[in-house]
């Protein structure tokens, strides 16, 4: 009986914490859109609204994965008949992304988690993200896109139909990291590549000025009764079950790729990623290493190579000073043998006289 009144207990207790959706700290959300938060303004939404699909998107990269040479278009094309979120479907127009997104489910699970509760919030921090990155030097305009203001947003649009992606390191292009326990997600680089799309790809957009993500025209790519203009709103698909965060991780573990992120509690939460290490090493296992080597000095060599250096000419200098002492020594020995055989014939010659 206590057993049962035991289990029902946890089970109520349970029951208000799964309906209540989690509520994101500002420096878990700039971790997280970080590595988007200076793409284009059309990628960008539709990768909002995708990772509220983390599913589909780990279909679609597995898709993109075995696909590896369409693009753009074609790719959209291609996956017509797929029953995905258009969002989705538009990410496999740019391969690079999409399987960054397909190795770091974790990310995409919180991610979605964050723009489905938080939405407000969310833009609001893309535009905290763009402005350091403004601020920096690292978000100007160029012969891909256009960066602009508008109001107090800032805008970025690619200048034609020839889209550009780029991979940029979030701790490089808003200057120091302000947040030491929650850091961005690390991805692999990777080359920026033109893709094509047609006119009205994007067909969603931020509106900044009223912090949400708003559909503008019925995606091309899509069947017209799934997407409704106006202010985006969670599809049918939400309502659906689901694979659990394990079963996605599980999954993404066997590519030799993929850095793995699991949810820890709160108290015990840590950085995302710290750095980059070996694959083959854990991180402390690095920091270990690292402990062990030598500072390096202003001259790029540590004290104890120094020292080797300077002991190591001083060997060189003592040799050289010994050779050159014994010099006249081997000099004055072949006179000295002359002498002695000039003496050795003068004698010689006074014994043939003697004897004549």
């Amino acid at each position: 009986m206590k057993i049962v009144l035991a289990a029902l207990t946890a089970l109520l207790l349970a029951l208000p914490a799964q309906a209540q959706p989690r509520v994101y700290q500002q420096a878990e959300l700039d971790a997280l859109l970080a590595p988007i938060a200076l793409h284009p303004d059309g990628v960008l939404s539709q990768v909002l609204m995708a990772a509220t699909y983390p599913d589909e998107v780990a279909a679609a990269a597995r898709w993109s994965r075995a696909n590896p040479a369409i693009t753009g278009d074609d790719a959209v094309r291609a996956v017509y008949s797929e029953p995905w979120d258009p969002s989705v479907k538009a990410l496999v127009a740019f391969p690079d992304l999409l399987a960054r997104m397909g190795e770091s489910p974790q990310w995409v699970h919180d991610l979605g988690d964050a723009f489905l509760a938080q939405e407000a919030q969310v833009m609001e921090t893309v535009q905290a993200l763009r402005r350091r990155a403004q601020a920096s030097g690292y978000l100007a305009a160029n012969d891909h896109q256009a960066v602009y203001p508008s109001g107090d947003a800032i805008v970025v649009q690619p200048r034609t139909q020839v889209v550009y992606v780029p991979y940029y390191d979030p701790y490089v292009v808003y200057g120091p990291w302000w947040w030491p326990h929650y850091r961005p997600v690390f991805w692999r680089p990777w080359a920026p590549r033109p893709v094509f799309v047609a006119q009205g790809f994007f067909y969603s957009r931020p509106d900044w000025h009223q912090r949400h993500v708003r559909v503008v025209h019925r995606p091309a790519h899509a069947p017209a009764q799934v997407v409704v203009p106006g202010r985006w709103t969670p599809g049918r698909h939400h309502a659906q079950p689901s694979r659990s965060v394990s079963e996605a991780v599980r999954e993404a573990s066997q590519h030799p790729s993929v850095r793995q992120h699991v949810r820890t509690p709160e108290s015990q939460r840590r950085p995302i990623v710290q750095s980059a290490p070996h694959p083959s090493r854990s991180v402390a296992e690095a920091v270990r290493e690292a402990t062990r080597q030598p500072m390096p000095a202003a001259n790029g060599f540590s004290q104890p190579q120094q020292h080797q250096r300077r002991d190591w000419r001083e060997d060189r200098r003592e040799p050289r000073a010994e050779m050159r002492r014994p010099e006249p020594r081997r000099e004055a020995g072949p006179q000295r043998q002359r002498e002695e055989r000039q003496e050795h014939n003068r004698g010689h010659g006074g014994q043939r006289q003697h004897r004549g």
